[in-house]
């Protein structure tokens, strides 16, 4: 899942990017509006964390512009402002969620999954295919009942190739979705990754290498 933090604080856009980092995301982080929406046109993500209160263009203006798109992109809207009314406005504009300031990080993550499954078609929580189960939430991987300890990039390029449901994923889309915006588009990160995942995972091999085109399961 790759995830856009919009949010002026910057020790907190950090904090919050490093929290999601080791849940297995694939995050970007700006500071003001006017940033969120560059990265918009360029890259596609499936949920914004946005600060209502942003410099330069406002939080309200880069939700308009999401909805205006018409990009299926989720927005998590944060604000330090606990009223309803303020909550009711965010939603009416077109924030898929809203989460006032101070939250628990736990909630955040949660939040972010759950719209994170809403960007593609309904998949359950837990995903299974090929003998494999992987859990999201509890960052969990299981091969015919062995458990399978995996880094965070290896569980986010497997979690990807699960969703796709046997559809071929190319290495530009798991570098997409896997990594953020620093990552060379030329490294070899993605096939050493899926190398490494393949050892991992065991006999037989269900990470099928299609060539030219990328992987599956």
């Amino acid at each position: 899942m790759r995830v856009l933090v919009v949010e002026d604080e910057q020790l907190l856009a950090d904090a919050v990017a490093t929290g999601l980092r080791r849940e297995a995301m694939a995050v970007d982080v700006v500071y003001d509006g006017a940033a969120a929406l560059e990265r918009i046109a360029v890259n596609d993500y499936d949920v914004i964390v946005l600060d209502r209160d942003l410099p330069l263009v406002h939080g309200d203006d880069v939700c308009r512009k999401v909805v205006e798109l018409g990009m299926p992109t989720r927005v998590l809207m944060l604000t330090a402002s606990g009223d309803v009314s303020d909550r009711v406005e965010g939603l009416e504009i077109g924030a898929d969620d809203y989460l006032p300031k101070p939250f628990a990080f736990s909630e955040l993550t949660a939040r972010v999954r759950a719209l994170g499954r809403r960007t593609t078609v309904a998949l359950p929580p837990v995903l299974e295919r090929a003998g494999i189960k992987l859990d999201p939430n509890r960052r969990e991987v299981f091969r015919e009942g062995r458990e399978v300890q995996l880094a965070p990039k290896e569980f986010a390029v497997l979690e990807v190739l699960m969703r796709s449901e046997g559809a071929v994923v190319s290495a530009e889309q798991l570098l997409e979705k896997a990594w953020d915006e620093n990552t060379d588009p030329f490294t070899n990160v993605v096939r050493v990754t899926v190398m490494t995942l393949r050892r991992k995972l065991g006999e037989p091999a269900v990470i099928v290498t299609v060539p030219g085109s990328g992987y599956r399961i």
